[in-house]
């Protein structure tokens, strides 16, 4: 098999293309603080799958990723309410909110939907080595449907982070500032998180949540100890993820083991590696009398 069905150009291109895309929208949640809200929507999106179904009886395409979006935007907005009640700490509501979610979606799952090409353990885990088996025909070239999918919601969070720059970096540095220019903040970022959650679905039938979540928190975070300006930030954080891909693949076969886990364990050398260059860096600093650098939550 040759071109984009390829096994092993199948599986690179669509380990890639969700690193990049999870890095992308990833570098806002990691320099927010709100890292974890991306596992929890991502296990949300099984409600939001499990609704679809039930309303439309579609179990793939743009009906699965408009029902995650909405049980992303609903998860979030179930959380920030509890957090803003002040009886409940930020990480509570999270550890409260995404359960709840995922667990009515597996509930559903399995009363409604046995007999139905659901599988709340493919949300999960995925199975990246074997996406050149489900494969659709674009202008005569045979192409891997996850990686047609993967390469369209790149494209989409790409126009979007582009359109939408300036009033991202403001409603991630400065709210206020954002909301008393007209930018509506809250706007901006629940349309970011209903991209990040579109995106998860793009993504889960491949690789899974595990894995799409990795690529959204330790890219960035490794980004950000190297990095002092925003662009940097999300331009670094994309190169370590299309890094880990091949990475991964490379020991999954030499090891025989998950692609999808290998990919996911490959980031943290960045992470490890950055964390030890920006700690050697603040003691020489240090020593020297110098002031510490700036990072990029302080310039964008």
């Amino acid at each position: 098999m040759s071109g984009l069905a390829n096994p092993t150009i199948a599986i690179l291109l669509t380990g890639m293309l969700v690193g990049m895309a999870g890095a992308l929208l990833g570098s806002f949640l990691v320099l927010r603080g709100n890292s974890m809200l991306a596992d929890a929507i991502s296990h949300s999106i099984l409600f939001g799958i499990a609704l679809a179904w039930l309303a439309t009886g579609e179990t793939s395409g743009a009906v699965q990723i408009a029902g995650a979006a909405l049980s992303g935007v609903l998860a979030v907005f179930l959380i920030e309410t509890l957090a803003r009640s002040r009886r409940l700490r930020d990480d509570a509501a999270i550890g409260l909110v995404f359960p709840a979610l995922f667990s009515i979606g597996v509930v559903l799952i399995n009363v409604f939907a046995r007999d139905v090409h659901l599988d709340e353990h493919t949300v999960l885990l995925g199975e990246i080595g074997f996406v050149w088996l489900d494969t659709v025909t674009v202008a005569g070239l045979v192409v891997p449907r996850a990686l047609l999918a993967s390469a369209t919601l790149l494209l989409v969070d790409a126009l979007f982070v582009l359109a939408f720059y300036n009033a991202l970096k403001l409603a991630t540095f400065d709210p206020g500032l954002a909301r008393a220019l007209g930018l509506a903040p809250g706007l901006v970022f629940y349309a970011h998180l209903s991209l990040l959650s579109g995106t998860a679905v793009a993504a889960f039938d491949a690789v899974g949540v595990v894995l799409f979540v990795t690529f959204v928190v330790v890219p960035p975070a490794a980004a950000y100890l190297l990095c002092r300006r925003l662009s940097s930030l999300i331009a670094v954080a994309m190169l370590i993820a299309v890094a880990s891909a091949p990475l991964g693949y490379g020991a999954a076969l030499w090891l025989d083991v998950s692609v999808g886990g290998a990919m996911a364990l490959a980031t943290a050398p960045f992470l490890v590696g950055a964390f030890s260059w920006r700690r050697w860096r603040e003691r020489r600093r240090y020593r020297s009398g110098q002031p510490p650098a700036v990072s990029a939550s302080s310039s964008a």
